[in-house]
């Protein structure tokens, strides 16, 4: 189907752990896909909801975990039973009669279940990977089981569905790898015909399963990248991205006081601000929308009626910039050839350390003898380190930070890079980097000089005549 033949009204919506946060969030979620779904032509396709865990549940979650491993499984039970608490206050808030005793019923068995699971996984003091997709997965299916009996009590005919039995990945547990041939087979099968019905499908993000039914993940943040994943599939109209910010912003509001809201960014601008640290957005949702050129909005669940940050695939703006970015907590790795110059293959053989040990890396400097390289991914530091220094001198840098200038059109404004080595000032700059599509300038320096570098550069391109 191409864009032309889409109905021009049909729209997933995917809100995020703040917008589902507690009963209050949950009913300006009926609120705002009520709007929606009156607002468009009789006839049309209802909204697809996708929903996060509840705000700060999947930490809980995690935690458990921890309190697993660590042999205390009683202590793991506790704080799961502490979460079902939370679920059943807002459920029994929220819906009344059977429809709220058969709502609780189902939450404390899904709970009741993953309590005995962590007693065990504790006596072992072991968790798999499975297991732990296991385990956070419960929060993205009590929370759309609340959510669709939500809408069910305030007269929305919604269906809940097990978003597992939709999405397809492989069995990279945690970092689950979606099959997009598998998983649009699935929601042609599932969800579509629950909207022929006009009923409203409702799902958790971030979770999936192998085609063998194992629980799996796609990585803290994924519920975006499921609402895309689904929008893709049933080649929607918008992806619609409800949050607790107005959009995509100049800056990262917790470091700069006052950034402004971007109206309009392209595909490529908002991959490279979720790619290097931009919180509202997670980095692989862009991907099924440039697939099917569809546009992706940023709102905010508190302030529906502002109009957000809307992506597609090309952008007309007087600014050759975007936004700012930054990554916090990333490590600098120093690799030194041991011989006077790079030898052939030293960069083959380097990079493939770090794909032996799946660790990406961000920025990648390179000098006549040394290569220098960002990851915050490090968990298998110490075992990259010791491979590369088979060949190499190796030396680590921790506490540093990236800081990136973004703009489609950066290639025709020359003077961005002067005019950032200015506003920096007499910051130190670790490494310069420019990528090869010229969308994005980058620095990288001490981390504890990431808000005066910001606030400056903000101050430089985004608050001067």
């Amino acid at each position: 189907m191409s864009s032309d033949d889409r109905s021009p009204d049909s729209v997933v919506m995917k809100f995020g752990g703040t917008s589902v946060a507690d009963a209050d969030a949950m009913t300006r979620v009926v609120n705002i896909v009520r709007r929606q779904w009156e607002s468009q032509p009789k006839g049309s396709r209802p909204p697809v909801v996708v929903v996060s865990a509840l705000s700060k549940v999947t930490d809980g979650l995690i935690r458990t975990t921890e309190f697993a491993r660590g042999g205390e499984g009683q202590k793991a039970a506790t704080l799961v039973k502490e979460l079902l608490d939370r679920h059943i206050t807002i459920a029994r808030t929220l819906t009344t009669g059977q429809r709220a005793e058969d709502l609780v019923a189902a939450l404390t068995t899904q709970f009741a279940h993953l309590g005995g699971r962590v007693i065990a996984l504790g006596f072992g003091r072991k968790v798999t990977p499975a297991d732990h997709d296991m385990i956070v997965a419960t929060g993205e299916l009590a929370s759309s089981r609340i959510v669709a009996t939500a809408f069910e009590e305030q007269g929305l005919p919604a269906v809940w569905v097990d978003a597992r039995e939709v999405l397809v990945t492989d069995g990279e547990h945690m970092v689950a790898v979606p099959d997009m041939d598998a998983t649009c087979r699935n929601a042609s099968r599932t969800l579509a015909p629950i909207a022929v019905r006009q009923q409203i499908p409702v799902l958790g993000g971030f979770i999936a399963a192998t085609p063998s039914g194992a629980t799996t993940t796609l990585g803290r943040g994924g519920s975006d990248y499921s609402a895309a994943i689904f929008g893709a599939c049933l080649d929607v109209a918008e992806i619609q991205i409800w949050t607790d910010v107005d959009g995509m912003l100049t800056a990262d509001p917790r470091i700069v006081p006052s950034p402004r809201v971007v109206p309009h960014l392209s595909f490529a601008e908002a991959s490279e601000l979720a790619y290097f640290g931009a919180k509202v957005l997670h980095p692989a949702t862009i991907l099924p929308a440039v697939t099917k050129n569809i546009p992706v909005r940023i709102l905010n669940s508190r302030q529906p009626q502002n109009p957000g940050t809307l992506i597609t695939a090309t952008v007309e703006r007087d600014s050759h910039l975007a936004a700012l970015a930054c990554k916090r907590d990333v490590t600098v790795v120093d690799i030194t050839s041991t011989r006077m110059f790079m030898a052939h293959g030293f960069l083959r053989r380097l990079f493939e350390v770090f794909e032996r040990f799946k660790t990406a890396v961000d920025v990648v400097t390179t000098s006549e003898v040394s290569v220098s390289v960002t990851v915050d991914n490090t968990k298998n530091l110490d075992d990259i380190a010791a491979a590369l220094r088979e060949f190499a001198d190796v030396d680590c840098e921790a506490q540093m930070a990236i800081v990136s200038i973004v703009g489609e059109t950066l290639n025709e404004a020359p003077g961005v890079f002067a005019k950032a080595i200015v506003a920096l000032g007499d910051i130190p700059l670790r490494l310069v980097s420019q990528a090869a599509s010229r969308r994005n300038v980058t620095f990288v320096l001490r981390d504890r000089d990431v808000t005066h570098a910001m606030t400056r550069l903000h101050q430089s391109f985004f608050e001067t005549a």
